[in-house]
C-alpha cells in the first residue's frame, strides 16, 4: 500500500487483513460497522472495531483500531496512553490496536509498555490478549520506507540525517543540560530555526525533555542510536582501502609520533574497531579505520606518511574523508594517538559493517557506567571560556 493510499479506512482494512493472515483461517476476524445513530457522534479516537473469535467458540475479544500516519513516543505517552487508561476502567476493557505505515522501535516499545497493540505496513506487529490467548510479536522494518535523507519534500520537517543534525546530536550527547536552542545554534553554527525544528522532533520522540524552552534532560544513548539509523559509515564517508606492508602496529606507532597540533583539531583520528577496543575490549581483529580531513591531497599525504599502499581487496586500513569537522571535535588521546569522541565512536560503530554494532553496544555500556567522566557540563564550559 502506498503512502497516498494510507487513509484511516485503508489502514484499518490492512490491519484486518494482517490479523487474518497471522491467525489463520480457523480464527474469525470480523470488522464491525458502526450503527447508523453512532456514525456522527464526532468520536474520532477510533477508526474501526474488530472482533476476534478462536476456533473453539470460546469468548471473543474486541479490538478498537486507531489509524495514524505517524506515531511518536510522545503521542503514545500522552494521547494514546490516556485513551488506554480510560478503556482499562470500562466494563468490557477492549484492546487498543494502533495501525500506521511505519512505527519506530522507540514508539513500539512505548506501546508495548502500555499493552497497546500495533501493526505497521512493514511487518512490525504486537498484540497481546489474555482471553482468548493471543500473543503476536513480529519484527518488520527498522527504518521508515518513507525516510528522506534530509528535509521532507514540501514541508519544513527535519530529520536526524545530514551534517547539521550530526553536529547537534554530538552537542546533545557530549554536554549535560541545562541549555537552550540558542546555545546549541551558537555552538554548532547551525541556523536557530533549524535547530528549533529538530529539537521539536526530538521532543516528540522523547529523546529530550524540556521545561519551557530549556532542555533539561537528554536520552543520549537513544539519541545516538536514532542518529545511527540514518547513516552508513562507509557510504556517507568516501574512503580508500589500504594495506600496511609493515603491519598495522607500525601504522599505530607512526600515528603516535605524527606532529598533531597541541591544540585544535588533529589531521588524522582513529575510529572503528581499534578505537572501540581501547574502551571496551570485545574482540580482536577488524580494520584500522582512520578519518582524515577533507582537504585536497590529505589522503595521499597520510598514506605516504603511514607507509600505506592502495588495495582493491583485503584492505587492512581504511582512510575515510571526514564529511564534517565535528568528527574531530572533543577527541581523546589514547597512547598519544587521537581517537574520536565516544559519542562519535558509537555512531560510527552502530552504522558500520560486521561486528561493529556489537562493539558499539559494549562501548555504550562503558559510557553508561562512566558518564560523569566523559560528558561535560555545559555551564561549566561557559564559565571557563575566556572573556572577550
Amino acid at each position: 500500500m502506498s503512502t497516498a493510499e494510507s487513509t484511516p479506512t485503508n489502514l484499518a482494512e490492512q490491519a484486518v487483513h494482517t490479523l487474518r493472515a497471522l491467525l489463520g483461517d480457523s480464527w474469525s476476524v470480523t470488522p464491525l460497522t458502526p450503527a447508523p445513530d453512532k456514525e456522527h457522534e464526532g468520536d474520532s479516537a477510533f477508526d474501526g472495531r474488530v472482533t476476534i473469535a478462536p476456533p473453539d467458540n470460546s469468548p471473543y475479544t474486541e479490538l478498537l483500531i486507531t489509524a495514524r500516519q505517524s506515531v511518536t513516543p510522545r503521542e503514545v505517552e500522552t494521547q494514546l496512553g490516556a485513551i488506554r487508561n480510560i478503556l482499562a476502567h470500562t466494563h468490557a476493557s477492549p484492546t487498543m490496536l494502533v495501525v500506521s505505515p511505519w512505527i519506530s522501535a522507540r514508539a513500539q516499545q512505548e506501546l508495548r509498555d502500555r499493552r497497546i497493540g500495533y501493526i505497521d505496513l512493514t511487518g512490525n506487529v504486537f498484540l497481546s490478549v489474555t482471553y482468548p490467548a493471543i500473543h503476536l510479536h513480529l519484527q518488520g522494518a527498522s527504518r521508515s520506507p518513507r525516510a528522506n535523507r534530509g528535509t521532507a519534500t514540501g514541508t519544513k520537517r527535519v530529520t536526524l540525517a545530514g551534517e547539521k543534525a550530526g553536529r547537534i546530536v554530538r552537542f546533545l550527547a557530549d554536554f549535560t543540560p541545562p541549555y537552550k536552542a540558542t546555545d546549541i545554534a551558537n555552538a554548532t553554527e547551525v541556523d536557530l530555526g533549524w535547530v528549533s525544528r529538530l529539537l521539536g522532533a526530538l521532543d516528540d520522540q522523547r529523546l529530550i525533555e524540556r521545561a519551557n524552552r530549556t532542555i533539561t534532560d537528554v536520552d543520549w544513548a537513544g539519541l545516538l542510536h536514532a542518529r545511527a539509523m540514518t547513516t552508513r559509515l562507509l557510504t556517507d564517508n568516501n574512503y580508500v582501502g589500504m594495506i600496511a606492508p609493515a603491519g598495522t602496529q607500525s601504522v599505530l606507532r607512526k600515528l603516535a609520533t605524527f606532529p598533531h597540533p597541541p591544540y585544535g583539531k588533529p589531521q588524522v583520528i582513529v575510529t572503528g574497531p581499534y578505537a572501540a577496543r581501547a574502551v571496551a575490549p570485545l574482540a580482536t581483529g577488524g580494520q584500522l579505520m582512520l578519518y582524515v580531513d577533507n582537504s585536497a591531497g590529505s589522503v595521499d599525504f597520510m598514506a605516504d606518511y603511514l607507509g600505506l599502499l592502495p588495495a582493491d581487496h583485503g584492505a587492512e586500513v581504511l582512510l575515510l574523508r571526514a564529511r564534517d569537522a565535528v568528527i574531530f571535535e572533543r577527541h581523546r588521546k589514547v597512547d598519544d594517538i587521537p581517537h574520536v569522541a565516544l559519542s562519535q565512536l558509537v555512531m560510527d560503530s552502530l552504522s558500520g559493517p560486521g561486528r561493529m554494532p556489537a562493539e558499539a553496544e559494549a562501548v555504550l555500556d562503558r559510557m553508561r557506567a562512566t558518564e560523569e567522566f566523559w560528558r561535560q557540563p555545559w555551564l561549566a564550559k561557559l564559565e571557563s571560556a575566556p572573556r572577550r
